[in-house]
């Protein structure tokens, strides 16, 4: 392999040649990950989720690939905002229905991630999404939101995901069905403040948050995990991802203050303004958790509205 930049090499990945940092994990592993060599890294509390989720060859895509993707060590950052309906159907395709908390009134979210310790190695990533109704599902918006915030089983349609990484891109873009793009991307999160900068084409930003961190709440391995069923077309048909979390240390403020999100010029700023959100009513972040992101799967939805 050749070597794009000091310190990388390159890898294929259904035809697309990207760097990754030489001698890290997807150099070594290519996904196998050994979970004893994880488990030596400092910034790593325990691997005994992963050790319970079996990883399976498939075929996709991206060529030959395991399946989860394991994330050994993230922090993430998320606004939760009420938008109208009216404005939340004009960017969801016609199959999908916004989840709706009264008539009228729908979710949408700003997410911000650091991973730092993952199978394909560090990266940042930024999200404008939202919520929506389970797809199959007949019963009423509020009765999914309920069981969906009781259970912490959400479900959501993304609008933008850029990244920091190109390896991170193609797996995203083509075998997720994302929208993924490569920016500037920095994000930290510690028990402090969370901070996050999206760029835009031009250098300018994009999107940025600033915000207190929530008093966190630590939890046992296994003890709290959530789940986020994601909906992509691939190829023309739908498909649905499954991620899970395992939150380790979290914290919520419902109607947070000292809230600094700035909207700028670019695709996420775009998006965001196109959903007209009302007002922010809740905060979540994690300074410590874990993901097992699965690869999509075919799914139906309902019907045309």
């Amino acid at each position: 392999m050749s070597s794009t930049e000091p310190g990388t090499v390159d890898v294929d990945l259904g035809g697309h040649r990207v760097p990754v940092p030489k001698g890290g994990l997807y150099d070594r592993y290519r996904m196998d990950t050994d979970l004893d060599d994880v488990a030596r890294d400092p910034r790593v509390s325990s691997v005994d989720f992963f050790r319970r989720l079996p990883k399976t060859t498939v075929e996709s895509a991206i060529g030959t690939t395991l399946t989860p993707n394991f994330y050994y060590r993230i922090a993430t950052a998320r606004l939760v905002m009420l938008a109208r309906s009216r404005a939340i159907r004009g960017r969801l395709p016609q199959e999908l229905a916004p989840l709706e908390i009264a008539p009228g009134l729908g979710i949408v979210s700003v997410m911000f991630f650091r991973y730092d310790v993952c199978d394909i190695d560090f990266y940042t990533e930024a999200a404008v999404g939202i919520a929506v109704r389970p797809a199959r599902h007949g019963r009423l918006g509020f009765v999914d939101l309920a069981a969906g915030l009781a259970n912490d089983q959400l479900h959501s349609y993304v609008l933008s995901l850029p990244v920091s990484t190109q390896i991170a891109q193609v797996r995203g873009h083509d075998g997720y069905g994302f929208p993924k793009w490569v920016t500037g991307l920095d994000v930290d999160i510690d028990a402090r403040r969370a901070t996050a900068r999206v760029a835009n084409d031009a250098g300018g930003t994009d999107l940025a948050l600033s915000a207190p961190t929530p008093a966190q709440t630590r939890y046992a391995t296994g003890e709290r995990v959530s789940s986020l069923t994601s909906y992509t077309t691939i190829d023309g048909a739908w498909h649905a991802t499954l991620s899970q979390t395992n939150l380790l240390s979290t914290g919520s403020a419902r109607f947070p203050r000292k809230i600094d999100l700035r909207i700028g010029q670019g695709r996420m700023a775009d998006d965001l303004r196109s959903l007209q959100p009302i007002r922010t009513v809740q905060l979540d972040v994690a300074t410590e958790a874990q993901l097992a992101l699965h690869l999509p799967v075919p799914t139906s939805v309902p019907g045309p509205r």
